[in-house]
């Protein structure tokens, strides 16, 4: 509230309210207190130019032509906010109908939102005023549609980019609807640019319908705005100039009126306005070997791919990962930055999206293949099963809601608990994951929260349900130690108590060491080595990597272990072995041939 007022004290705040109050008082009281004049018709002061009797002179009827401008103030500011409205309602379903509908759908309507925004406005509106008709209706209905494109591509523009968030995800995760993820996680994060923008918008509706007007096709006898006013006026502005000028200043003060309001709340709040899917070309990576596989596995990986378009062809940053989760297991998953790992999770967990394409010899999870479950079905199975943990607990949740409103919709979801039932569950999944004040702080919006009490609250909404499998993708990032030990231990205890698995994505192989009982060392978009945590490591990279971790025994004077080099980009990968040229064992072997991932003990597989 500060900001607002500390807006209005500032010299543009102060002149756009005090204008936009004149228009409003305008619009409200004129047609009150001046309609009969506006229409009274004096036979003998017709045409006339300004006088003390009519200070803008009169029309070809003898009205009064300032009566008549101050009384046209509602209809014309009436239309314009209608128009505006049918603008924006238009728009938005433009605009978010993408993520909606089937590909091949989107894809039309996109193109064809496309294609709108590069005609002219004025074009778009006289396009659909001969669709639409003349007159009053016919002229709201074309300022309207031809004011929707511009704001379906900003609210197309907007919603990608929340999208993509990972509170977004979360709630895929835990299976909410398209529409319902579309009203209560998308619209609330983008609404104030489409407010700011629709107040701007306003005052080009205005032009537009006084435009229209103007023309003869907007509002017809014996109705009136502004641009009619303004036609009538010009007839004869050799005559009496002001009317045809009087009219035109409405116009102009009311458009700016609207957009200095629009300038003004955007200062404040921040924003500043302005068919078939191909199947990704065959790679050829050494085939790994079979993973090994128990009657109580949660998820089987077999040959999984995932790759993106690309003007050239496709690129394939996870290239046949093969791997096997047994209930109650912790692995863990490392490598560096760009290995795959991250991306690997997420297409575990069907939260890649197209264009990309998630290919698999086979993928289950819970006894179900995943990539050809219904929708229906595997949004029920996940969301109920599977808890993601994401990198940044920021982004984690959405901002708009409060944390156990969040956390409350899984059970409203999949277990059909009332609201009040839902929130006392939260508010008991905050006490397990050991947040205090759990009820006063399943009020707070996730701001409110510190940055562990973020992911242990994440962790409370996996737990919402039965999670068969937690996915935790660097859930230790940039915490404390402090909170890090807490934080893992809350996984131990989840997993001892539920017989949940886990999977530990993270850099800090010392900590995947020490809380996991097998890891998956990735590097280039492939499991280079699968080994217990406490075994003895056979793979090139994975002896560097732990040779340049540090610990309490490591010599403070002795220059630290690093890896040379860098790994390859993912549309780079080099024939044969992708680490040959940061391999110190390298031989010219390794550059014709991919090392297939082989068992070479119980438990152990190394390429």
């Amino acid at each position: 509230m500060a900001k607002w007022f500390a807006a209005l004290r500032t010299p543009v705040g102060a002149f756009a309210a005090a204008l936009l109050f004149v228009v409003v008082a305008l619009a409200v009281l004129a047609p009150i207190l001046w309609h009969d004049k506006a229409f009274e018709i004096d036979t003998e002061a017709i045409a006339q130019g300004s006088s003390a009797a009519h200070w803008l002179g009169t029309d070809d009827l003898g009205r009064d032509i300032l009566f008549r401008v101050l009384v046209a103030t509602r209809l014309s500011v009436l239309l314009a906010v209608l128009a505006t409205v049918i603008g924006v309602v238009a728009g938005f379903i433009l605009g978010t109908l993408p993520s909606l509908l089937p590909r091949p759908a989107a894809r039309l309507v996109t193109s064809a939102v496309n294609i709108a925004v590069a005609f002219p406005g004025l074009l778009l509106v006289l396009f659909f005023s001969v669709i639409f008709g003349v007159g009053t209706h016919g002229a709201v209905l074309a300022v309207g549609f031809a004011l929707a494109p511009a704001f379906a591509r900003l609210a197309q523009t907007l919603s990608a980019s929340v999208a993509g968030q990972d509170f977004v995800s979360a709630a895929r995760i835990s299976g909410v609807g398209r529409i319902r993820l579309l009203v209560r996680h998308i619209l609330p994060n983008i609404g104030e640019p489409l407010v700011v923008n629709a107040t701007i918008g306003a005052g080009s509706a205005l032009l537009a319908f006084s435009g229209l007007s103007f023309l003869g096709i907007g509002v017809q006898a014996p109705d009136y705005d502004w641009g009619r006013l303004l036609g009538e006026g010009l007839n004869g502005i050799y005559i009496n100039p002001a009317a045809a000028l009087a009219p035109g200043v409405a116009v102009v003060l009311a458009g700016l009126a609207f957009n200095l309001v629009g300038e003004t709340v955007a200062g404040v709040i921040g924003v500043r306005t302005g068919g078939r899917k191909l199947a990704p070309r065959q790679v050829t990576p050494a085939r790994e070997g079979a993973t090994e596989e128990h009657d109580d596995a949660v998820l089987v990986v077999e040959n999984l791919q995932v790759a993106f378009p690309r003007p050239t062809g496709w690129t394939v940053p996870v290239r046949g990962v093969s791997f096997t989760v047994r209930a109650g297991e912790a692995i863990g998953v490392v490598g560096e930055s760009g290995s795959g790992k991250s991306l690997t999770g997420l297409a575990v967990s069907r939260l890649v999206e197209a264009p990309a394409v998630v290919t698999a010899d086979r993928l289950d999870f819970a006894g179900k293949p995943v990539l050809t479950t219904p929708e229906r079905d595997l949004r029920e199975l996940l969301g109920t099963s599977l808890a993601m943990v994401f990198q940044d607990p920021m982004t984690s949740f959405n901002p708009t809601r409060r944390i156990g409103r969040q956390l409350a919709e899984v059970a409203e979801q999949h277990q059909g608990l009332p609201r009040a039932k839902a929130f006392e569950r939260a508010v008991d999944r905050l006490r397990a994951v050991r947040i205090p004040a759990a009820e006063r702080r399943a009020k707070q919006y996730p701001h409110e929260f510190s940055g562990g009490m973020r992911q242990r609250a994440m962790i409370g909404m996996g737990l919402m349900g039965d999670p068969r499998l937690i996915i935790a993708d660097e859930p230790t990032t940039a915490l404390d130690v402090t909170v890090q030990r807490q934080l893992l231990r809350l996984l131990a205890r989840t997993r001892s108590e539920r017989n949940t698995a886990i999977i530990l994505i993270s850099h800090d192989i010392a900590v995947v060491s020490q809380t996991c009982e097998r890891m998956l060392v990735m590097y280039a978009g492939r499991v280079v080595e699968d080994l217990p945590s406490d075994g003895t490591p056979r793979h090139p990279y994975t002896k560097a990597l732990l040779a340049a971790t540090l610990d309490l025994e490591t010599d403070r004077d002795a220059p630290l272990a690093v890896i040379p080099g860098r790994p390859p980009e993912p549309d780079r990968v080099p024939t044969g072995c992708a680490f040959a040229d940061r391999c110190p064992l390298v031989t010219d072997r390794c550059r014709l041939e991919d090392p297939v991932l082989e068992r070479v003990e119980s438990g152990h597989r190394v390429a």
